[in-house]
C-alpha cells in the first residue's frame, strides 16, 4: 500500500461538503467552514486559515497541510509547504479569511491539527 492510500485511511470520517463550500471539524467537534480552490488560486491580503488537501478515491477530502496567517496572499505566494503538500498528495487548497484576530486563527489551526494530523504538519499534542 502507498503512502498516499495510508493517509487516506486514516481519515475514514467524511467531512461534510455542500456548494458553498467544506465543513472541516477540529478535535474539539466545531466544524469550520472553507471555500475549495485549485492551488494556484491567489488571495486578498488579509488573515486567515488554510488546508492543502487531496482527494481519496471515495471523494472525501484529506489535510496535508493545515496553517494560519495574517496574510493569505503574501503567505501563500512564497510558502515552502505548498511543494511539500503537492508531493503528498495536495491537489487543492481549501481557505478562510478570519478576522477575529491571531488568537482565534491560532486556536482553529491548533483544533484542525489535532483532529486531522496531517502529515506536513509537526505532530500536536493536547
Amino acid at each position: 500500500m502507498n503512502l498516499i492510500k495510508q493517509l487516506f485511511s486514516r481519515h475514514r470520517e467524511a467531512e461534510k461538503t455542500s456548494a458553498a463550500g467544506i465543513n472541516w471539524p477540529g478535535q474539539s467537534g466545531k466544524e469550520y467552514q472553507f471555500q475549495v480552490f485549485p492551488l494556484e488560486a491567489s488571495f486578498k491580503a488579509l488573515p486567515g486559515v488554510y488546508v492543502y488537501a487531496g482527494q481519496a478515491e471515495d471523494g472525501s477530502w484529506v489535510p496535508i497541510y493545515i496553517a494560519q496567517t495574517r496574510d493569505l496572499h503574501q503567505r501563500l505566494e512564497g510558502h515552502v509547504r505548498m511543494d511539500d503538500a503537492v508531493a503528498n498528495g495536495a491537489t487543492h487548497l481549501h481557505a478562510h479569511y478570519c478576522t477575529e484576530g491571531q488568537a482565534a486563527r491560532c486556536s482553529e489551526e491548533h483544533d484542525l491539527i489535532l483532529r486531522w494530523q496531517p502529515v506536513c504538519n509537526e505532530p500536536v499534542e493536547t
